[in-house]
C-alpha cells in the first residue's frame, strides 16, 4: 500500500476526497465517476486514476451497480495523518496556553468541528477559485 502523505500529496486527489466527502455529508450514498469528471473539470482517465490509487489506499469504497460505479468516502486510514500531526500541534497548543492545553471535552470537540468547518470551506473556496476563468 502508499503511503498515505504520497496519496494525498496530489491536489487533484485531495478534491475528489473533498467531494465525496461533501456528498457523503449531504447524505448521498456514492458519486458516480461521471459525477467527479463534471465537477472537477478533468478527464475521466485522469479521474479513474486518481481512484484506483485512493481504492489502493483504502481512502474510497466502490459500489457497482450495472456498468456504473460508485465511490464513496473512507477516511479511517486518515487516522494516521492525524496521528503523525497531533504532536506538533499539541507542542504550539502547550506553549501559546503557558503549559496546560488540557480543555474540556466540550470545548476540544467545538474546537475541532470549527478548525474542520474552517479548512473544508478554505479549501471550497480555493477550488472554486481555481475553477474561475482567468486563474
Amino acid at each position: 500500500m502508499a503511503d498515505i502523505f504520497d496519496v494525498i500529496a496530489d491536489g487533484t486527489r485531495r478534491d475528489i476526497l473533498q467531494l465525496l466527502l461533501d456528498r457523503s455529508s449531504a447524505g448521498e450514498r456514492g458519486t458516480s465517476v461521471s459525477h467527479i469528471v463534471q465537477q472537477l473539470g478533468v478527464s475521466q482517465p485522469t479521474v479513474s486514476k486518481h481512484l484506483k490509487v485512493l481504492r489502493e489506499a483504502q481512502l474510497v469504497s466502490v459500489r457497482e451497480e450495472g456498468q456504473h460505479r460508485y465511490y464513496s468516502l473512507s477516511a479511517a486510514p486518515l487516522d494516521e495523518v492525524d496521528d503523525w500531526l497531533i504532536p506538533f500541534l499539541d507542542d504550539g497548543a502547550d506553549a501559546e496556553l503557558g503549559g496546560s492545553s488540557t480543555l474540556p471535552d466540550s470545548a476540544a470537540h467545538a474546537a475541532d468541528t470549527l478548525g474542520r468547518a474552517a479548512a473544508s470551506a478554505k479549501h471550497a473556496f480555493e477550488s472554486a477559485l481555481k475553477k474561475l476563468p482567468g486563474r
